[in-house]
């Protein structure tokens, strides 16, 4: 497990999407056009970082959202903030976490449902007895 975990990781895209999900749940839609990737390149490397836990799913009818995993160890909450911390320094991840910004405040791809369903999201996210950070 921790080996897929690490391999998944050692991804540029799947490190910009589990920055992307940092400030709460997008749809694939979304993903697709932030990363600027084919919708079944996104899927692929959206599976794959479902296969490890990184990050859950919730289908809505046609729509999937997609929301980072609340750590399942002691060792999955530190790897997390570990890598929160690195992905900040980044000057693209930084311009990557503007635009996420703006096309929730826009709706996304699907108006009103991930804005209304971002927060749930985020709660998902943090583990009890942790501050959630904003």
């Amino acid at each position: 497990m921790i080996e897929q975990t690490f391999r998944a990781l050692s991804d540029r895209t799947r490190l910009r999407i589990l920055h992307f999900l940092r400030g709460g749940e997008l749809c694939v839609g979304d993903l697709v056009q932030l990363l600027a990737v084919p919708q079944p390149a996104a899927s692929r490397h959206l599976a794959t970082l479902r296969k490890t836990g990184l990050v859950t799913v919730r289908r809505d009818g046609l729509w999937c959202f997609y929301s980072l995993a609340i750590p399942p160890s002691p060792f999955h909450r530190r790897l997390r903030d570990s890598l929160h911390a690195g992905l900040d320094a980044d000057p693209e991840l930084k311009e990557d976490s503007r635009r996420a910004a703006g096309r929730r405040g826009a709706g996304g791809c699907c108006p009103g449902q991930s804005r209304r369903a971002s927060g749930a999201a985020q709660a998902r996210a943090t583990v009890p007895g942790e501050r959630r950070r904003e």
